[in-house]
């Protein structure tokens, strides 16, 4: 499994965010970033495979990108958001970090899982 995962739902059809694109980017030095990787959602609105095991060698700011916009139009619904943001810092390269999104149409929010 992927050092970074991330599981997406979506609150108000009450189901996992099916298809939805997610990359990921590595903070460098300055403002730049490197681009990591890219997946989809699978069924269950999950992404594992993002990294290699082992993929994570230093402490860093990462960034998952969600293209939620794409999702919604994909559901023939409109969205504040056409794409969600989320940037966190990686202190121990050896642990899991899980970053969920629970999402609508006007709003998201996110935590830390396990």
């Amino acid at each position: 499994m992927s050092a970074i995962t991330t599981h997406v739902l979506d609150l108000v059809a009450g189901m996992p965010a099916t298809g939805m694109a997610v990359s990921l980017w590595r903070g460098d030095s300055g403002e730049s970033w490197v681009h990591l990787a890219d997946g989809h959602t699978d069924d269950d609105g999950r992404v594992s495979d993002l990294l290699p095991e082992g993929g994570l060698s230093d402490p860093a700011v990462y960034r998952l990108s969600f293209q939620v916009g794409d999702y919604f139009a994909a559901r023939g619904e409109p969205t504040f958001y056409p794409s969600v943001d989320i940037t966190f810092a990686v202190e121990d390269p050896a642990g899991h970090y899980h970053v969920p999104l629970l999402l609508s149409r006007f709003g998201y929010s996110t935590y830390r899982g396990s």
